[in-house]
């Protein structure tokens, strides 16, 4: 079933469609995606998709950390992305290639490739930054405003600018940019798949954590409903997250995984029963059930694959087996 097919789906009216059949229609479409692609590790497919987004968590990190907490703005001040990369600018005609001392001048096209690419990347990164800062102060953020605040003499590359911001606010902090004034171009910001939880504390550096709790229902859900310890870590480990190492987004993991979101209650961390040695797995918490469903996390996996191919390439059929006999 092509892809288009999914999409049309979610334009009809949740009433057209039986929940079931949708359920069955979306777990297709999953497991062709599996045909489709290189069968590759379903946990690093799935945790590795920051990476592809943004390189380095540590620079939106630093760029909220940096701007005053009450004030969006202070992201224009001092942006993360310095102005000392300019895009590429179309070269006025010159009768020469070489300068007086008889070098040449022709700019590299690799160069000039690369150095476009590295001034989009630092924009994105401040355009995140700057939304991330609309999200803890709950103001809404205006296309105009980005464009006049961050954006600024790159308007031409907005829309690319924009999808990739609003991309890894999902992925990363699991913040859903969503358009709520069309004709204004108006876009509120909210936590994604209908979860009520962000992780954040009164504080300058603390950040939306919400992007590493789908990570782990979507791999409980794609683990067949009950997720080994042993393969959650694996997981963490491609997107830089240790047992007692401190991230610059999410703070210590074991800590937010096997105890804050125990006592939400997201998750269920428990022994395997008989296991000896002592083995432990992770399942979907009451709230998670409730703010929630499977048929979300399936929408969302299949969203995120259809606007960054690279970042999810198979899916597990054993996984899914299990959704499809419960549909």
């Amino acid at each position: 079933m092509p892809l288009s097919q999914t999409n049309e789906l979610s334009k009809q009216g949740e009433d057209d469609v039986d929940p079931r059949e949708r359920q069955g229609l979306l777990e297709e479409q999953v497991l062709e995606i599996e045909e489709e692609e290189e069968a590759v590790s379903l946990s690093s497919s799935l945790s590795s998709s920051s990476s592809v987004l943004l390189d380095s968590p540590e620079e939106v990190a630093a760029g909220v950390a940096s701007s005053p907490p009450q004030s969006p703005e202070g992201a224009c001040a001092s942006p993360t992305a310095r102005e000392a990369v300019p895009l590429r600018q179309p070269k006025k005609e010159c009768p020469s290639n070489e300068d007086e001392g008889g070098r040449s001048t022709r700019e590299d096209p690799e160069d000039a490739e690369s150095s476009q690419k590295e001034a989009l990347r630092l924009k994105m990164v401040d355009l995140v930054v700057f939304l991330l800062l609309k999200y803890r102060t709950k103001e809404p953020a205006t296309k105009s405003e980005m464009l006049s605040c961050v954006i600024k003499e790159h308007q031409d590359h907005f829309p690319e600018i924009f999808s990739r911001a609003s991309q890894c606010l999902q992925v990363l902090f699991g913040i859903e940019v969503k358009e709520v004034d069309p004709s204004n171009n108006v876009y509120f910001l909210v936590t994604t798949l209908g979860l009520t939880y962000d992780g954040m504390v009164s504080g300058r550096h603390s950040m939306p954590k919400t992007g590493l709790l789908v990570t782990i229902l979507c791999l409980i859900l794609l683990e067949g409903d009950c997720a080994p310890e042993e393969e959650v870590w694996k997981a963490l480990n491609v997107m830089g997250l240790y047992d007692g190492r401190e991230h610059c987004i999410y703070g210590e993991p074991r800590e937010l995984i096997t105890s804050v979101w125990v006592r939400e209650p997201y998750v269920v961390y428990r022994q395997v029963a008989n296991s000896d040695p002592a083995r432990y797995e992770f399942l979907w918490g009451p709230r998670a059930h409730a703010e929630t469903s499977k048929m979300k996390v399936l929408e969302y996996l299949l969203n995120l694959k259809s606007k960054n191919p690279r970042f999810f390439s198979t899916l597990s059929e054993d996984a899914l087996s299990d959704q499809e006999e419960e549909a």
